[in-house]
């Protein structure tokens, strides 16, 4: 029953998706002038993410491989599910990148020509376009981890319990395929943005998105490589990753309850306990398709309202299905009877993991958006200079971990809590697992609320470059400021999800150790940090974020010069083009800005990848090897891999909430400027000093927020997953 449910929530979503596809491309197109601009950010878009997609298959066949071969030596019977379900999610992922920019760089321009007739029209276009990526990312990720599931269960001798462990490396392809693309996409465009706002405003004083300016077309199509394709890989992967770690965990509160003798023994129980984590993401999928349709403004309104109200609809809607999955398979037979309160403790975890996604984002939005305090100090401090706006900008990314910090720590507390008093026994890690399923249930429109944000801001960029009247621009505008916001909630929503799923993979880790472990004798009970193995293990983990993010903001700084250099070029060789007598070579800088980006996201993903293997079996041989009779470490791999992991996590998470949060907020200090009339005699306005203070913090925060910060979320997340499926090398 709960397979046929799964499967047939996700058909209605993927059905439904195409009808909003249909819904959007019957819209007008707007004039030649503006196809002809849609078209050129089409054919950079497409371009880049070909070639990209090209290397990222290359890597992952060499990876798949590697992890078919490392089975073949180590667990012989799990090296062909191993290797295929690593390709399978690895494929689903770059689908779902795919998806994302293609349905974005299809609706910016009927988004724009929707902006002449009414703000609703725009308002409803952008949506209904980001939803179609996010029903179709969350819908896939759905079906290809029940399916996988399916067909270990109905074609192979594999036990139903031990299924989510053969199938982990589903997560662990879709994580991989996830860091390249949002690395990729992060340097391509910022590299593009720094570029084209530093010498574009900064230096010759033309405005945004100028059809003057030789990077504004690599700046349009970056926005659809970086906030599309990658992000929609990267919540493609969270989903993916934590409902397999779910069902592990799953797995493991079923066997403890029967070993109890709590419950019976009975395949169908175990079977809906298991696929329990996908029946509450299936009733997600339904609130977030309600949601979206409810979204809708008058001209005179705030359109944020409209985007803000269609989110609690899918937030109450998701909490309510919740209830409905958690009574369905905990308020009924013979787990009501050995623990008739454990349905309603469950309940409120997924309710606590709902509102914990609804404070991440009112948190995000306070430092983030110019109405409040932290961005305004921003502002205030660039009338002396960039170096005081700097300063104020560090200061905000520094305060802004601590809220989010205290609300991680309390939904983990409490959840653990209701697992532990809901009369199962072990339920308690169980239970986080459900928060983080909670968290995750509005997934959907959240992730069409982050697209949003690259179609409303390619849509500006056509009505600028087109001309059009300045009363379209300024629908537009209002719509382009709001996409800002949403982007900033749904980074704020992904490294939430984040922390508490990499807890929760984290719990798979231990789980699965002790699996294989059992036919050695070998157990992992605790992770000691006292051990020295134990605190170096530690310390590469916290130094693997810092070196990570320093190589992302590197590669991107290094792109930009490349832009940079260019467009001083073709304004010194060609200078009636600030005339508007001569027309920019566009290609050029997306023919540049590409191959940076492509060659400078290869070495920090592999540093990702490799490192924990590289410590962990390091490890491994030391545990193994005496001297005497004396190990010569008293860490074994799995251990020192647990700390590595651990540590990892805690460190990536506060680093991706400063980067975030810092970049976020020097974007909108840098809009709230903008704001202000111009006058440059009063410091105010564009073209003051004031304002350029504002440009260079937005630029030292672009490569932050866009590019490192983003990418931290996959890190997370990919360390869980590689550690998960590679555990068998590490003991």
């Amino acid at each position: 029953m709960e397979l046929v449910l799964i499967f047939g929530v996700s058909v209605f979503a993927l059905l439904f998706a195409v009808f909003l596809i249909r819904n959007v491309m019957k819209r007008d197109t707007g004039s030649e002038k503006m196809m002809s601009i849609s078209n050129a950010i089409k054919e950079g878009a497409e371009a880049f993410l070909r070639r990209q997609n090209r290397t990222i298959i290359y890597l992952a066949i060499v990876v798949a491989i590697l992890v078919f071969l490392l089975y073949r030596v180590q667990r012989p019977e799990q090296a062909l599910w191993a290797s295929l379900s690593f390709i399978f999610g690895a494929l689903s992922s770059v689908s779902s990148g795919y998806i994302g920019m293609w349905i974005s760089i299809r609706s910016n321009i009927r988004t724009a020509a929707e902006a002449m007739k009414s703000l609703n029209g725009a308002l409803q276009t952008a949506i209904r376009g980001g939803a179609v990526s996010g029903l179709f990312i969350v819908a896939l990720s759905l079906f290809g981890v029940v399916g996988l599931f399916a067909i270990a269960k109905f074609f192979s001798p594999i036990q139903t319990s031990d299924i989510p462990i053969y199938i982990a490396g589903y997560g662990f392809g879709a994580s991989f395929v996830a860091l390249f693309a949002q690395l990729g996409g992060g340097i391509y465009t910022k590299a593009a943005d720094v570029g084209a706002d530093l010498v574009g405003k900064v230096e010759a004083g033309i405005p945004e998105d100028d059809p003057r300016n030789p990077a504004v077309i690599a700046d349009l199509v970056g926005d659809n490589v970086g906030d599309c394709a990658g992000r929609g890989a990267d919540l493609f992967e969270s989903t993916a990753a934590e409902n397999i770690g779910a069902m592990i965990l799953a797995a493991m509160l079923y066997k403890a309850n029967v070993a109890n003798n709590i419950i019976k023994d009975i395949p169908e129980v175990l079977l809906a306990v298991i696929l329990f984590p996908m029946v509450a993401r299936a009733f997600g999928l339904i609130s977030s398709i309600v949601g979206v349709m409810v979204v809708r403004t008058k001209e005179d309104k705030d359109p944020m309202i409209a985007l803000n109200r269609g989110y609690y609809v899918t937030a109450i809607l998701a909490m309510i299905g919740f209830g409905i999955a958690t009574y369905w398979t905990f308020g009924v037979g013979q787990i009501a009877i050995a623990a008739p309160s454990a349905w309603w403790h469950f309940f409120l975890c997924g309710v606590i993991g709902v509102l914990t996604s609804v404070m991440f984002l009112w948190i995000t939005q306070y430092y983030t958006e110019y109405k409040y305090s932290p961005v305004k100090s921003i502002a205030e401090a660039s009338k002396t200079g960039p170096a005081t706006n700097i300063i104020a900008g560090i200061s905000v990314g520094f305060e802004c971990v601590a809220i989010p910090s205290i609300v991680i720590a309390v939904a983990i507390f409490t959840s653990y809590t209701l697992g532990n008093t809901s009369g199962l026994s072990d339920a308690g890690f169980f239970a986080t697992a459900v928060a983080t399923m909670g968290m995750l249930g509005p997934a959907a429109y959240v992730l069409a609320m982050d697209t949003f944000g690259p179609i409303t801001d390619n849509a500006g960029g056509i009505v600028e470059m087109s001309q059009l009247p300045q009363e379209i621009r300024k629908k537009t505008d209002r719509l382009d400021a709001i996409g800002n916001t949403t982007k900033a909630l749904t980074k704020g929503y992904a490294v939430g999800s984040a922390a508490l799923a990499a807890f929760l993979l984290f719990q798979a880790f231990i789980v699965e150790v002790e699996h294989y472990g059992k036919s050695i004798n070998f157990r992992l009970t605790a992770v000691d940090v006292s051990k020295p193995g134990v605190f170096i293990g530690a310390l590469m983990g916290a130094m693997l974020v810092f070196l990570f993010s320093a190589w992302a903001i590197k590669a991107v700084g290094r792109a930009a010069q490349a832009i940079i250099q260019n467009v001083r070029k073709q304004f010194k060789e060609k200078p009636g083009i600030l005339e508007g007598t001569e027309k920019p070579d566009y290609g050029e800088c997306v023919d540049i800005v590409t191959k940076s980006a492509l060659k400078e996201m290869v070495k920090p993903g592999l540093l990702v990848v490799l490192m924990p293997v590289i410590v962990g079996f390091i490890f491994k041989l030391l545990y193994n090897a005496k001297i005497g009779d004396m190990r010569i470490s008293d860490s074994s791999g799995a251990e020192v891999v647990a700390s590595m992991l651990l540590i990892g996590t805690i460190v990536g998470v506060v680093t991706a909430l400063f980067l975030n949060n810092s970049g976020g907020a020097w974007d909108n200090a840098k809009k709230y400027i903008e704001l202000e009339p111009s006058d440059p005699a009063r410091n105010m306005g564009k073209g003051s000093d004031r304002h350029k203070a504002g440009v260079v913090g937005d630029t030292v925060g672009d490569p932050f927020k866009d590019t490192a910060g983003p990418s931290l979320h996959v890190l997370i997340k990919l360390l869980s997953t590689v550690t998960l499926v590679l555990a068998p090398l590490f003991i």
